[in-house]
């Protein structure tokens, strides 16, 4: 009996797609008696060949693409049988694609397929192309490898297939339904518990209704998939329908909106019937929120169309296997009665991506692109907090579309770790957009002093990014929220923005005057939103500066005030459920905020950033002063004992003041033409500080008097 084993399915490695390989763990690798690169038949309703490449992990298990399983008439989940199988080289292949083919899409599909195992009858994703191929001649007959001098003639498919030509009722030919997608589960990268969920509640009813009438339960009949613009809410919905060869039917939301009454809700029912008359079907309702909005008296045309949506999934126990999957950004927009069991009977959150997610979008996205040796995925993927599927697209194409422009001062058209950093800066993270939202390059190196504040800072920030482990095993709740109080100019800022370059994470800034309104729950609807961007974006800080204009004592304050306290106390008693968001708050009015913002479980750090001490004053030079041209009759030490009582934005004023009088030196002693080439003999001396000190210091007494009078 030939060699086999058996094992089960599982999706393939993103970069993998379109390659025809089957990853095997080395257990099976051994039972078979094959090695990377040896070539396997794999059998479930039908046989398929692909390329042995190694796998970790799990043993019992095969992974391979969407068209690997297509060809092997298996879904992820099921057995298959895999057995070594020889192999000859090609003397020629034919293969069908639906578009015609010039010289240069030739080459690339004959690039594509060598090396690869192939046998009549079998559809084989072409990346380069971006279209799908069917192999309908191979010689000789079987399994055989195509090389390099293999004879490659592709053809153009006839304008329909199997899928496609069916027979249409009147009401269907009147709109043409949307083809089946093309998008597997190996385009979609960073949502695999999100993609699970999915399909437990749509693959299994559409393709095996059977088990849930074993069980005498009900398939569901709706799943609702919300979270931020971008995610892959549609990707996930038409993968899933794709993957069981599903009838797909979109509505999206503000298109079948009508004028004149009657016709929007007849829409609806067309599309509904379409899908009853070419089940297994998947109904994706697009922006749902805007054709389901929550009823009320002044919206007559949005009531009926709710109604009718209402009655079209009531009736789809008796229709046979219809699943309708909505899709919203706006999940509490949506009318309550469409939210219940038997309608939608899931809500799945599809969530902005990790980093393990973002890796894997970014393999997603690059798998076909000509990458510089210097181009790190892993470095990207850091680099991208809050980015969805859709940005880091936006940053592949920013990227390619910076290689294409300097591509004539280039030897060999690729995209380098330049082009990547060229399109960070270009492309920001949609999630975020609304708000003040970045990932600052400020480090601790860049805050002189502060060495006690910069130490609770890192273990309520840091710490539970890299020693997660640890709390967890010890049961422990960083600090959701952290106060920097002090006098003006020390640092309390600077030292924020400083932790989330230190740590890498998204910095939300909010001054607290900018959310207030004068429009009753305005005020709160902004606070709620600001932690809802940072919940999507996390890891991230919010940091709200100026607190005290915000959460004043309740008591003393306005009433639009005394709201916005009580949001801002609800929020942070949230956030001990996500602890990758924490709230950083800065005043020099501790005195003037709510005493209920200041206890544990919500701004329970206090951190006093005073003014510097003669060494924090020392480093604070140091930092201002890096890579100026500075004399060596310059002290330092003499300038820090001097400069008592000064705070961190006068001893930067200081370093500002002292540069500008030896620049204006310069300018005026030979002129702007002369000074601009004598730039380099440049010199920040003594003297120039000693006039900015005095300029410094008479602020100050001006300042003084003037409070004192």
């Amino acid at each position: 009996m030939a060699r086999q084993v058996t094992l089960t399915v599982k999706g393939a490695e993103k970069r993998d797609a379109g390659r025809g390989v089957a990853r095997l763990p080395e257990s099976a690798r051994r039972s078979l008696g094959v090695l990377s690169g040896d070539t396997v038949v794999i059998e479930g309703g039908r046989p398929t060949v692909a390329k042995v490449w190694p796998a970790g992990g799990t043993d019992g298990i095969v992974r391979i693409d969407a068209e690997t399983r297509a060809n092997a008439d298996a879904t992820i989940g099921e057995t298959v049988t895999v057995a070594p199988v020889s192999i000859a080289e090609a003397d020629r292949v034919v293969v069908e694609i639906p578009v015609s083919a010039d010289d240069e899409l030739l080459d690339a599909i004959a690039s594509d397929l060598r090396d690869r195992p192939l046998r009549t009858g079998e559809t084989i994703r072409l990346e380069r192309p971006g279209v799908r191929a069917t192999v309908v001649e191979a010689a000789p007959d079987g399994t055989v490898r195509v090389t390099g001098k293999t004879s490659v003639r592709v053809r153009e498919r006839p304008p329909h297939d199997a899928k496609t030509d069916r027979v249409q009722t009147d009401a269907a030919e009147r709109a043409a339904p949307e083809p089946t997608s093309d998008v597997t589960y190996e385009d979609i990268g960073g949502l695999d518990d999100e993609l699970e969920q999915v399909r437990e509640m749509i693959e299994l009813p559409l393709s095996e209704p059977e088990l849930f009438r074993k069980l005498g339960v009900e398939p569901p009949s709706g799943v609702l998939l919300y979270g931020p613009p971008g995610t892959g809410k549609t990707l996930i919905a038409k993968a899933v329908a794709n993957e069981v060869d599903a009838h797909f039917e979109v509505i999206d939301g503000p298109e079948i909106v009508s004028k004149y009454k009657g016709e929007s809700e007849e829409r609806l029912r067309e599309v509904f019937e379409r899908a009853v008359e070419n089940q297994p079907a998947v109904v994706f309702i697009d922006e749902i929120d805007s054709i389901a909005g929550t009823r009320d008296e002044d919206a007559d045309m949005e009531n009926r169309v709710v109604a009718q949506l209402l009655t079209l999934m009531d009736g789809l126990d008796d229709r046979g296997q219809v699943i309708v999957v909505g899709a919203t950004n706006r999940v509490d927009a949506i009318d309550p009665a469409l939210r219940r069991g038997g309608r939608f009977d899931r809500e799945i959150e599809i969530g902005a991506p990790d980093e393990r997610g973002r890796r894997e979008i970014l393999d997603v996205h690059t798998r076909t692109m000509p990458l510089a040796d210097d181009v790190d995925l892993e470095y990207l993927a850091t680099r991208t907090h809050g980015f969805v599927g859709a940005d880091i697209h936006s940053l592949a194409t920013e990227a390619a579309m910076r290689a294409l422009r300097d591509r004539d001062a280039r030897e060999e058209l690729s995209i380098t770790r330049a082009d990547f950093e060229a399109a960070l800066t270009a492309v920001d993270p949609s999630t975020m957009r609304e708000y003040v939202a970045e990932t600052p390059h400020a480090t601790f190196e860049d805050v002189g002093g502060l060495e006690e504040a910069k130490r609770v800072l890192t273990e309520a920030v840091e710490w539970p990014l890299s020693y997660a482990a640890l709390f967890e095993a010890t049961n422990t709740d960083p600090p959701s929220g952290i106060l920097l109080y002090g006098p003006p100019g020390t640092g309390k800022t600077l030292l924020a923005r400083a932790l989330a370059g230190e740590s890498d994470v998204n910095f939300v800034s909010v001054a607290g005057p900018e959310l207030l309104d004068k429009y009753v729950g305005e005020s709160e609807k902004a606070v709620r939103e600001v932690f809802d961007r940072a919940r999507q974006a996390a890891p991230a800080i919010v940091f709200f500066d100026e607190i005290d204009a915000l959460a004043g004592v309740r008591g003393n304050a306005s009433e639009a005030t005394e709201r916005v306290v009580s949001q801002l106390l609800a929020e942070l008693d949230g956030l001990s459920e996500n602890p990758n968001v924490v709230v950083i708050a800065a005043t020099n009015r501790r005195d003037a905020l709510d005493h209920a913002l200041l206890r544990p479980g919500r701004l329970e750090s206090h951190v006093e950033v005073p003014t510097p001490d003669v060494d924090a004053r020392r480093e604070i030079l140091a930092v201002h002063t890096a890579g100026k041209p500075i004399g060596e009759d310059v002290s330092f030490d003499d300038l820090a004992d001097r400069t008592d009582g000064f705070s961190g934005a006068e001893l930067e004023s200081l370093v500002r003041d002292a540069s500008m009088r030896a620049i204006r030196e310069l300018a005026d002693e030979v002129g702007p033409e002369a000074a601009t080439e004598r730039a380099t003999e440049i010199e920040i001396g003594s003297a120039h500080f000693e006039a900015a000190l005095s300029a410094v210091e008479n602020k100050r007494f001006e300042k003084s008097a003037q409070t004192s009078s």
